[in-house]
């Protein structure tokens, strides 16, 4: 069984992949509630020969499903959760679902499924190779609010991995060789002294003030930061009534910066600032870190063997409803999405109008663009953990139309048709085939080892509190019933 023969059976067995990734979209759930997500795909793998095992880190959404025996042993890292607020239809208009709250605004029904499809897709080439390894997937939850993978990786399951992949829809196919924002999730808790605010404000200490004024702090403090520190809240809870001094307030906050050496110094300095609202207020302070992640180390060895293998299985071909179907998306967003969107890539501006909205981006490895290396994304996800307790690159292939912005519901519509099915499947095909790569030629695997451990040498990696985040504490109903 040589590689091509692996990409056709990918292709044979589409339908099983696209159906799980369909069920999934149709009930969207969100962080630590994947009840039915995380089940449908254990079922299937438990069902196909799969040893599964449930509740990693104490998170009863979180399993593991593991094949074969030896080295390597190789990791495929999925996720499921949705995101709050995106329920829509199979349209390219915004429709939301009836009765429907959440939905897979960043696609990972599709994440998921495909990250699964590449595990049952190498499993395969090892059985009819006879080559040894063993092969895990792990069905990992909560990466849109929670960060599972850092209690999974604290509870000990990824520290035996050799190598891990992973991959995220996007509007562009390539490997990745740049890096994310890290991340604190955070809440302030204000406690003051609720009193008739018109008849006797004097006695009252407001905590609705606390969090105003920690607000104006922070946004002085924005003058005084790099320019890809992120800091952005919402009050989750600001009073009861406007003539009750509030006695109780809470903001809810992500803080980003590019390494969490420089996330801890700007959250230090977050926390001064609403210590001393706290005291400008007369109320009490209660900081509660609710979780958080680290920045992607992508392995540049292994973004290059993605890369190569990209070039193997050639590019995803699109029908004209598919193209159409992704310009009406397109076209309910600014144009200048699409505009900047090539800019980023340094495709030169006479060759827009020569790009449909859908078309795959040229696949310029090294050079995607030229600065890739250097490129930091906006935004924060608990693979980045994973890529520092293990080897691992962050895949990219086209999920979505090059105008729709990420969690929207644009990304909610195209994860659940052929547009989404054809990126997914692509992803698993050149994930399947790089785990080939490892163990037909285990000096692979021990180039991307020695640039792992140089790499993390200059930064120790260490967890973000993993003990600090709340976990579920019922059990999974639908585990519970079947």
């Amino acid at each position: 069984m040589n590689k091509q023969d692996v990409i056709e059976w990918i292709e044979a067995n589409r339908s099983d992949f696209i159906d799980l990734a369909d069920k999934i979209w149709e009930n969207p759930e969100v962080s630590f509630k994947e009840f039915k997500s995380s089940y449908y795909q254990a079922q299937y793998l438990e069902a196909h020969g799969w040893k599964v095992t449930w509740d990693l880190g104490g998170l009863n959404t979180a399993f593991m499903a593991e094949w074969g025996e030896g080295k390597p042993v190789l990791g495929f890292a999925g996720e499921f959760d949705a995101l709050p607020g995106l329920s829509q239809k199979l349209s390219p208009d915004p429709e939301p679902v009836e009765g429907s709250e959440a939905g897979h605004g960043c696609g990972h029904n599709l994440l998921g499924v495909g990250c699964m499809a590449a595990a049952i897709a190498f499993r395969e080439w090892l059985e009819k190779t006879g080559h040894k390894a063993t092969v895990r997937y792990y069905g990992c939850p909560a990466e849109e609010d929670g960060n599972g993978k850092v209690v999974i990786g604290s509870a000990g399951y990824f520290k035996d991995l050799d190598a891990a992949f992973n991959y995220h829809p996007s509007s562009m196919n390539k490997p990745a060789k740049g890096s994310s924002l890290a991340v604190n999730d955070l809440h302030l808790r204000f406690h003051g002294v609720s009193s008739h605010a018109g008849g006797s404000p004097h006695l009252g200490r407001s905590a609705l003030d606390a969090i105003e004024l920690t607000h104006v702090g922070i946004n002085y403090l924005r003058e005084h930061v790099t320019s890809n520190i992120r800091m952005h809240y919402i009050i989750t809870h600001g009073g009861q009534a406007p003539n009750i001094v509030p006695d109780f307030a809470e903001d809810w906050l992500y803080l980003r910066a590019p390494n969490r050496k420089e996330l801890n110094a700007v959250t230090d300095r977050v926390i001064k600032i609403a210590e001393g609202a706290a005291m400008m207020t007369d109320t009490g302070l209660e900081v509660d870190m609710k979780s958080g992640s680290t920045n992607i180390l992508n392995n540049h060895y292994l973004a290059d063997m993605h890369y190569q293998n990209f070039k193997v299985i050639g590019p995803i071909t699109y029908t004209e409803e598919e193209l159409a179907f992704a310009s009406r998306i397109n076209s309910h967003f600014p144009k200048e999405n699409v505009e900047n969107f090539y800019k980023r890539l340094d495709v030169p501006a006479e060759m827009e109008a020569e790009v449909a909205p859908l078309k795959d981006m040229p696949l310029m490895g090294l050079n995607f663009p030229a600065n890739d290396e250097s490129r930091i994304g906006g935004g924060s996800t608990d693979v980045g953990d994973l890529s520092w307790m293990v080897p691992l690159t962050m895949l990219n292939t086209t999920c979505s139309s090059t105008g729709a912005p990420g969690h929207s519901w644009a990304i909610t519509a195209a994860s659940g048709m052929s547009i989404g099915h054809k990126g997914m499947l692509h992803a698993a095909k050149a994930m399947a085939l790089t785990a080939i790569d490892l163990v037909e030629n285990p000096a692979h695997l021990q180039a991307i080892r020695e640039e792992f451990v140089k790499r993390t040498a200059e930064m120790p990696y260490t967890f973000p509190s993993p003990d600090q985040i709340k976990k579920p504490d019922h059990f999974n109903p639908v585990r519970k019933t079947h």
